[in-house]
């Protein structure tokens, strides 16, 4: 069942760009952004499991409607008067190729003109784990007929930043990297970058590849993040069965782990880099630095 609740009395127009996974991590910030761009909340519909963890975005105006990847019958009436759709890939590793074409399908019934979709770097030529459900949504989009974009992020500065009061006080950080480098770029730089796509036309059928302007080796990053908290921080690097091992014995099961083992093999072989520019223009700013990104993270 729909659910709508704008924060103005009278006659308002129907939202015409919806966001999925709108209470997450990276779809609040893309709110925020279509909003600081002076896209009205009324225009904006925020797509979410349970609504009640949006009343913030409905206070603002923004249209909360209940949508769930893994139930279809969910997805027509929240997709209803929508011309551009930001497709977040799930957080559930269960199926999200299934859950994502759920959405995909239903965005082509309810006449949805454009699916712009967070897919991962370079993900035409990475052979990385984490890429198979994106390269097969990616396929997904393409077979469904729909104009679509491509938002290939890159590595988020927070998959290092957001762990520091675990990691911090251990002085150091793992990985199985060994010197690769990387590109990365924080979470409000994609969500701007995604913001810029939804409130602008032109980006019909183009693909991104997206990530900052800096590239760097994870003993870099260790290296910034040890010179501004003044504490002893260094990367060690491990082999990518040694690093999965340890992985587990902090606790994340054997099948993430896996995978982020793999994910860092992907940085060794640079994968997860990439000069193109295209983050840079489509925010109209430079990426956020190192330094920034280690600062705010700090500062808490």
């Amino acid at each position: 069942m729909t659910q709508s609740h704008p924060a103005q009395s009278g006659v308002q127009q129907p939202p015409t760009i919806a966001i999925t996974g709108a209470t997450g991590h990276l779809g609040r910030l893309v709110v925020q952004a279509l909003l600081n761009r002076g896209v009205p909340a009324s225009s904006i519909a925020a797509l979410v499991r349970d609504p009640a963890k949006a009343t913030d975005l409905a206070a603002q105006g923004v249209h909360v409607r209940q949508a769930d990847y893994t139930q279809p019958d969910t997805l027509g009436s929240a997709l209803t008067g929508i011309h551009k759709l930001l497709l977040i890939s799930s957080s559930d590793m269960t199926d999200r190729p299934g859950q994502h074409r759920n959405v995909i399908e239903a965005a082509k019934t309810a006449g949805v003109q454009l699916i712009a979709y967070t897919s991962i770097l370079n993900a035409d030529t990475t052979t990385m784990l984490l890429a198979a459900d994106h390269q097969a949504t990616e396929t997904a989009l393409r077979a469904s007929g729909l104009p679509f974009t491509l938002l290939r992020d890159g590595w988020y500065f927070e998959n290092y930043t957001g762990t520091l009061a675990q990691t911090l006080p251990h002085g150091v950080m793992l990985g199985a990297a060994s010197d690769g480098q990387l590109t990365p770029a924080t979470r409000q730089d994609y969500a701007e970058a995604a913001a810029a796509v939804l409130a602008t036309d032109g980006h019909e059928n183009a693909t991104y590849e997206l990530g900052g302007d800096e590239t760097f080796t994870l003993d870099q990053i260790a290296a910034e993040i040890s010179r501004q908290s003044g504490q002893p921080y260094a990367y060690v690097n491990q082999s990518v069965p040694e690093y999965t091992s340890a992985l587990i014995g902090f606790g994340l099961p054997a099948g993430l782990a896996g995978v982020l083992a793999d994910s860092d093999a992907a940085i060794a072989r640079g994968d997860l880099r990439t000069d193109s520019g295209d983050l840079r223009r489509l925010i109209g700013r430079p990426s956020t630095s190192l330094t920034d990104a280690v600062a705010a993270a700090l500062q808490g």
